[in-house]
């Protein structure tokens, strides 16, 4: 057991020295959006939106990284399922929660489309674990919606 143990912390470490490694930064939050649409924008070339409507309130850093994580991985599901395609990304704070709204303007879902992949069970299981629920589906009019509403309170979200 030991030595397995000693083979995982020299993994690890090495890991650590690894060129390219990412340095040791603060887990993302809502703070850092801004950053992570432009970085969408130059990758997708499409036109993407951030909506904020009601004055933010604190979160706890749980909630703050799963709402991050989730319109991270909205955005990926649009870059590569809508190709071009023009998102919206709103965030609607209330006094017990903040909602999340991820919308663009492509194709939909395909009718013959397997209920979730990866992505869309990882958001769910996401805002779960922040004490929230998340939808996904077409959206009316056209495109595909994914909205999270996840709690503004830390006690809310165990």
């Amino acid at each position: 057991m030991r030595r397995r143990l000693g083979v995982l912390r020299e993994d690890a470490h090495a890991a650590d020295r690894a060129p390219g490694n990412a340095d040791r930064r603060p887990q993302p939050g809502l703070q850092q959006l801004n950053e992570l649409l432009d970085e969408a924008r130059e990758a997708s070339g499409a036109g993407l939106r951030l909506i904020v409507s009601g004055p933010p309130v604190p979160l706890d850093s749980g909630v703050e990284l799963a709402a991050y994580r989730i319109v991270q991985e909205g955005l990926t599901n649009a870059r590569r399922h809508a190709p071009g395609a023009a998102v919206d990304v709103e965030l609607r704070f209330t006094e017990a929660a903040v909602r999340l709204r991820i919308q663009d303007n492509g194709p939909g879902p395909p009718p013959f489309a397997y209920p979730g992949g990866h992505g869309l069970t990882g958001m769910r299981e996401r805002a779960a674990a922040a004490g929230g629920e998340l939808q996904t589906g077409a959206a009316p009019g056209g495109g595909f919606l994914i909205e999270a509403t996840l709690p503004t309170k830390a006690e809310m979200a165990l």
